[in-house]
């Protein structure tokens, strides 16, 4: 691998594995096969992908972001960085290591740094109930990768980062519609085009659907990446898209 690339693995919905300079970085993992009413349509995914992971990144407490069977199945308690509240719920559950950032703070590990930055979703466990932010983080070290994790367009994703490598943008959700605080492929582009990423990953997608739904509304689960990249065209035509399925791996140099 190329030491001053970054490697992004899709492993489905919003877990993804960061690979820059040395860390791994492991973004709301799911790497369970059922969540509640929803089942895993890929299948099982590879152990190799959750292996030695330094850095948990969660962005909210959401039950398709915030997965307490797959964080217990991580070895070797890698660190969890979770937002205001979220700790609450981890160390209720028994797990430790767990950092909170609030919107703005950074925190270095290693040679590359974490900071976390706004997102315009509600992050609540229970609706009603907890006091739950949601984030987003940027990850920079010799490249620059933006996760969203769940949130709306907000114009100040354009003062981000100045100079993006990758932006991973949420671009559907888990069934045949969306909530409040998500972002389709057409919201999704507007986001690239307020970010200028080099590259933009679409994610958030073509993982989870409910149980026995997929084989009847299945194209909910392809046409999602393939709309964003249409919609890029026109709102974003100089940002490279890359759609990875699920397992697939893209290596982002230096400019």
């Amino acid at each position: 691998m190329d030491p001053q690339a970054v490697h992004i693995t899709y492993i489905g919905h919003a877990t993804t594995l960061i690979e820059l300079n040395g860390t791994r970085l492991l973004t709301d993992p799911i790497i369970q096969s059922r969540v509640f009413h929803l089942s895993r349509v890929p299948g099982r995914i590879d152990p190799d992908w959750h292996a030695n992971i330094d850095v948990v990144l969660i962005t909210h407490a959401h039950w398709d972001h915030l997965n307490i069977p797959s964080l217990r199945r991580l070895a070797g308690e890698p660190l969890m960085i979770v937002p205001p509240g979220v700790d609450k719920i981890l160390r209720k559950a028994g797990l430790r290591n767990i950092e909170t950032m609030e919107v703005g703070e950074l925190r270095s590990i290693g040679s590359v740094s974490i900071t976390a930055v706004c997102a315009e979703h509600d992050g609540l466990r229970y609706r009603f109930f907890g006091d739950e932010q949601a984030v987003g983080y940027l990850v920079e070290g010799s490249q620059s990768v933006y996760f969203a994790g769940d949130t709306d367009v907000f114009q100040e994703m354009e003062s981000i980062h100045d100079n993006l490598d990758v932006a991973l943008l949420p671009v559907w959700g888990w069934g045949p519609t969306l909530g409040s605080g998500h972002m389709d492929p057409g919201q999704a582009a507007r986001a690239a085009a307020l970010l200028k990423p080099r590259v933009a990953i679409p994610i958030h997608w073509g993982t989870f659907f409910p149980i026995g739904l997929h084989r009847l509304m299945s194209r909910f689960l392809r046409f999602p990446p393939q709309l964003f990249k249409r919609e890029m065209e026109d709102t974003a035509p100089d940002v490279r898209v890359e759609i990875l399925q699920v397992g697939a791996q893209i290596s982002v140099g230096p400019a």
